[in-house]
């Protein structure tokens, strides 16, 4: 379970560092840092354990891989069926993340698809699962502050 610790000054530095070259090894980024080597192990796995480095796999950009789409679908499903609708999702490739949330739906979805006719192909398969009592989609037309922690990382330290 994550914690809610903050983190020092020595952390944002290291998560800094591994933001700016991710493949960059102990050794560099001790070099880097300017101290030991078994400092920045033990900081790192400090930073797993409590949840605050999340994964060390590389960030893949779905547009890179041919999906140029990405809308955002509010579900509203029948009470009770949450668990069956996020099964349901998750057997879609396309259904990047999901949500729960409070106001006018259940669910908020992150979807891609390689084009508008495709997307229309994702969403059916979407609302084929008859938990689903009503959606609505919005298509991202652009994405002018993409996904970010670090400046939540220089405000904490």
């Amino acid at each position: 379970m994550p914690s809610s610790r903050p983190i020092d000054d020595l952390d944002a530095r290291l998560l800094r560092a591994l933001d700016e070259a991710p493949r960059v090894g102990v050794l560099e980024l001790s070099r880097r840092l300017g101290v030991a080597r078994a400092t920045v192990q033990s900081r790192l796995d400090r930073l797993v354990e409590r949840g605050v480095i999340a994964s060390f796999a590389p960030h893949l950009d779905p547009e890179a891989l041919g999906f140029a789409v990405t809308a955002f679908v509010t579900l509203e499903i029948r009470q009770g069926r949450g668990q069956d609708v996020l099964a349901h999702l998750r057997e879609i490739p396309e259904v990047l993340e999901v949500h729960t949330i409070t106001g006018q739906g259940d669910m908020l979805c992150r979807l891609v698809a390689r084009s508008n006719a495709e997307l229309q192909h994702v969403l059916d398969r979407v609302t084929q699962y008859p938990e689903i009592v009503r959606t609505s989609t919005v298509i991202a037309l652009s994405k002018p502050v993409p996904y970010r922690v670090l400046p939540l990382v220089d405000g904490t330290a």
